[in-house]
């Protein structure tokens, strides 16, 4: 069974540079594309792709890929807007192996594109998913054309690989309405984020191993933070968590009903299951780590929106030490682990909260007013030694002699030595300044949880 999509590279960071006649030359990365360059890097990432092992192409060579594709705009002159099509076919867990989905990936991609334009498809090991990552030419190398990217290709894209599956006795996913492209899954994914889907897809596989009917799975999933809606249609299994705007499909994820039945019947089918399971209980909270901290700290997350008085390092701190429970194996055994979905989906930027956190402890800054200020300071230090080297270098145009030119540049260059750490002061401010209501409401999503968990327990207890 496989999910797919696709979805356009557009041109954001620069216009297209007219590209070298000669297709075989080394392009250096000035030249590039950088919208067409990073999309055809991204897929061709060693650490995902085993070294190299699952990366082909399609009417071009592997390795000139983009200099191909670039040639081909160059001779027609269709430099602008979409510079190409990025597309992904994802498999359920263990159903292809990797030279499988490759071979599935590459015949879809032959007969959705191969007539008209020049495609590199890769396939990624990096997750318990094997998925195809597809970058298509915007511009056809036969016609000139450029691909028009209809409703109707998203459903032919499907229909194509679903007949790919087919053929090779793989299962498909069942006839149900159509819903788009995953264009803002592509750009969290680029900058090393996870999507609720992921941390959903993730929490499921976690508990599958464990669970022996439909209701181990809906009582780990619950205990993992994760909420069934009240109007639950049961054919069509939905998953929502504190903080989410929508409910997941479990369906849209590969996990039909008819897929979760035959993980449980496998699961009973090992004799060793029921001790597996006995041995990994539904985790149920024994202490409330969030609360614990706000005690220890004297400080409730919730006293107060003024942004005047809201501690935001010690935000940052909270948020991080929880962070270390998610990772903790050893915390995950005593019951540690934060009950939100949403704490562990911020792992992901747990180095730029780190960053960020020891950039307010050694400033000693710790309101947003302080971090204000801050900006402020640094604004106008970085405006007078901007001004000070633009100085420098409108006199340093007609100078007396070279030893005053040397002079001159040398006094620019130190000017720009000591703008360099100002600035990159000034964009952690921004940066913690930016990320600190986020973290304001991680937290509360949180605590709300820890609360509401204990106030159960306390009624079962009486």
């Amino acid at each position: 069974m496989a999910t797919t999509g696709f979805w356009p590279v557009k041109n954001r960071l620069k216009e297209v540079i007219d590209y070298a006649r000669n297709p075989d030359k080394t392009t250096d990365k000035k030249y590039l594309d950088e919208d067409l360059y990073n999309a055809l890097r991204y897929i061709e990432n060693d650490d995902k792709t085993d070294k190299r092992m699952y990366v082909s192409a399609i009417n071009c060579p592997t390795k000139r890929a983009y200099q191909y594709m670039m040639a081909t705009k160059q001779r027609y002159g269709k430099h602008g807007g979409n510079v190409a099509y990025h597309g992904y076919q994802s498999f359920v867990s263990g159903e292809v192996t990797p030279e499988e989905a490759h071979e599935i990936g590459l015949e879809t991609a032959r007969r959705m594109w191969g007539k008209d334009y020049e495609i590199v498809v890769t396939t990624h090991l990096n997750t318990d998913n094997l998925h195809n990552h597809i970058v298509v030419n915007s511009v056809s190398f036969r016609t000139g054309r450029k691909f028009e990217n209809h409703i109707s290709d998203h459903y032919k894209l499907r229909e194509i690989s679903d007949a790919v599956c087919l053929e090779r006795g793989k299962s498909v996913l069942p006839p149900s309405k159509f819903t788009g492209n995953r264009k803002k899954d592509y750009w969290v994914h680029k900058n090393g984020g996870l999507t609720h889907r992921d941390i959903l897809k993730r929490d499921i596989e976690s508990i599958l191993p464990y669970c022996g009917n439909v209701d181990d799975i809906e009582r780990r999933l619950v205990s993992l933070g994760n909420q069934f809606p009240r109007n639950r249609d049961y054919e069509h299994i939905s998953i929502i968590a504190p903080g989410w705007k929508r409910a997941i499909r479990l369906d849209s994820l590969g996990y039909t009903n008819e897929v979760l039945r035959k993980r449980i019947y496998e699961n009973r089918s090992n004799e060793r299951f029921y001790v597996l399971r006995n041995n990994n209980p539904s985790f149920r909270p024994k202490v409330y780590p969030l609360l614990i901290l706000e005690k220890k700290l004297d400080c409730e997350i919730t006293h107060s929106k003024d942004t005047a008085v809201v501690l935001v390092d010690v935000l940052f701190y909270i948020l991080l030490q929880l962070l270390n429970l998610t990772r903790d194996e050893q915390e995950l055994q005593r019951r540690n682990q934060p009950l939100s979905p949403s704490i562990r989906q911020s792992l992901t930027i747990e180095k730029k909260l780190l960053s960020e956190y020891a950039f307010l402890k050694n400033n000693d800054l710790h309101s947003a007013e302080d971090i204000m200020n801050f900006i402020d300071n640094r604004t106008e230090e970085i405006s007078v030694l901007e001004a000070e080297r633009q100085k420098i270098r409108n006199s340093n145009r007609r100078p007396k002699s070279d030893e005053e030119r040397q002079a001159k540049n040398t006094a620019a260059r130190e000017l720009s030595k000591k703008l360099k750490p100002l600035r990159k002061e000034l964009k952690l401010a921004e940066s913690a300044l930016e990320r600190y209501p986020q973290v304001w409401e991680l937290l509360k999503t949180e605590r709300d949880a820890e609360i509401k968990s204990r106030n159960r327990n306390r009624e079962k207890e009486r």
